[in-house]
């Protein structure tokens, strides 16, 4: 892409529809959210309060923080890309990647806390690092900056990851 195509680009999405796209991409991450808070929220007080959990175990309460976080990270590496390729068309491979990791997102907690499956929510989470990994890469190569916005989730994730594995086999 030339420095001029850039520059069309960037004109292409401007004003108000360019504030718009934030606001979308927002609203689609804390969609997600929500939909995995559906599964997660019930079981927090009894099943998950009652399995065996690793001394390294986070706070029930840090869990809301660090996701609000993450998730408007993920929203606004989203929109950077979109802005800059113009449209979603224009960035179809790395926003494709990006849905198909939210979508592993709200499945992991239906998994884990809907289903009562850590065993098979770890092999999921497997799946999601990888949706994750790809999807930084990805926006890495459309706007390094976005791929930076995502390190601290792929980050997280490695650490869920673990947290997850561990609380299954303590729990067998």
């Amino acid at each position: 892409m030339t420095v001029s195509d850039r520059m069309e680009s960037r004109r292409a999405v401007s004003g108000w529809t360019m504030w718009a796209g934030l606001i979308v991409f927002l609203a689609v991450c804390f969609a997600v959210a929500g939909l995995g808070s559906l599964s997660t929220n019930p079981s927090i007080d009894n099943w998950y309060a009652a399995l065996a959990k690793p001394s390294w175990n986070p706070p029930n309460w840090a869990f809301g923080p660090v996701w609000t976080i993450l998730y408007m990270m993920m929203a606004v590496a989203a929109w950077l890309v979109w802005r800059r390729k113009a449209s979603v068309a224009g960035a179809g491979v790395p926003l494709a990647l990006f849905a198909v990791q939210l979508l592993l997102n709200a499945l992991w907690s239906y998994l884990f806390f809907g289903l009562h499956r850590p065993g098979l929510a770890f092999a999921e989470i497997v799946l999601l690092w990888a949706a994750i990994f790809a999807t930084l890469l990805a926006f890495r190569r459309a706007v390094p900056l976005a791929g930076w916005l995502l390190l601290p989730y792929l980050l997280w994730v490695i650490f869920a990851a673990f947290l997850n594995f561990t609380i299954w086999r303590l729990n067998q």
